[in-house]
């Protein structure tokens, strides 16, 4: 991938948090990439989850991060559109580690990355000041990478997981989203919150653009656009969804004898189309 065409990637990326939301459908291979570009996408991102399960690995940085760099290289080949990657709380604790995941995600063709503020699933949270300067290594690492453009998407996790007292959950959000504007990030994930008036204080309150998950039953898209929110991911949602039509399907045909959902798929012709006829020429991407 050329400097050129990885920098009009990035500067498609960034405008695309401009007006309403961006919907991303996250996907976790190369095949579901293609499928969910081929719905009208404007941009593919990639489940930390759904790219583990695909290796064989937990969530929660088990999968090795070269693995994960690969998975990503692989999307990135197989689609036109710019690719943000979830590198998780960056592959290690010291910004060092951080810098090295961003680098390699930046060499797989991503132009963005999620960064979570979390030591580990369940927390607890880097402190501020650990998160800023990991924070500042991943934006040092694209600018030396020649791509000062990656657009790094601040994940903060006490919603998530419930850290600390519930009355001071927002004012700790607020706190941190200056502290990562101010230290680089683009964007700012606060993942599992659903209240709409917390929401749109905090989207009114912080430059960066907001980022919010959804979950069934859970607010609309329009409902969350209302509260200000520039970015809706689906997570791992996706690949929760196709795992389960795949025990479904298998559950019929092992246990019952029975195959009517298999006419629910994707024709093979049109799954085979999607993806490119010549095999990758193992070219590393720069920027």
């Amino acid at each position: 991938m050329s400097n050129g065409s990885w920098s009009a990637k990035a500067k498609l990326f960034r405008a695309a948090h401009d007006g309403k939301p961006l919907l991303l459908a996250n996907a976790w291979d190369a095949a579901s990439a293609v499928v969910v570009a081929a719905t009208g996408a404007k941009a593919i991102a990639t489940s930390s989850a759904g790219v583990a399960w695909s290796q064989g690995y937990r969530d929660g940085e088990r999968i090795p991060a070269a693995e994960m760099a690969a998975a990503v290289r692989r999307i990135t080949r197989v689609v036109d559109l710019p690719v943000t990657a979830d590198i998780e709380a960056g592959y290690g604790p010291d910004p060092a580690d951080v810098a090295a995941t961003v680098t390699a995600i930046i060499h797989a063709g991503a132009v963005g990355v999620n960064l979570e503020d979390s030591r580990r699933p369940g927390g607890p949270l880097f402190d501020v000041a650990a998160q800023c300067a990991r924070i500042r290594a991943a934006k040092d690492a694209a600018a030396a990478a020649g791509c000062p453009e990656l657009f790094v998407n601040a994940r903060t996790d006490g919603y998530l997981f419930a850290i600390g007292d519930p009355a001071g959950r927002l004012d700790e959000v607020l706190c941190r989203a200056e502290a990562y504007a101010d230290a680089g990030a683009d964007g700012l994930f606060v993942p599992w919150l659903f209240d709409l008036d917390t929401l749109k204080r905090i989207s009114t309150t912080t430059p960066l653009p907001v980022n919010a998950g959804i979950m069934p039953g859970g607010p609309t898209v329009a409902e969350l656009a209302g509260a200000g929110v520039r970015r809706i991911s689906l997570g791992s949602w996706l690949a929760q969804t196709a795992m389960a039509v795949t025990m479904a399907t298998a559950s019929d045909a092992l246990q019952r004898g029975t195959f009517d959902r298999v006419a629910e798929g994707l024709a093979f012709d049109a799954m085979n189309s999607l993806l490119p006829a010549e095999p990758a020429n193992g070219e590393r991407p720069t920027c």
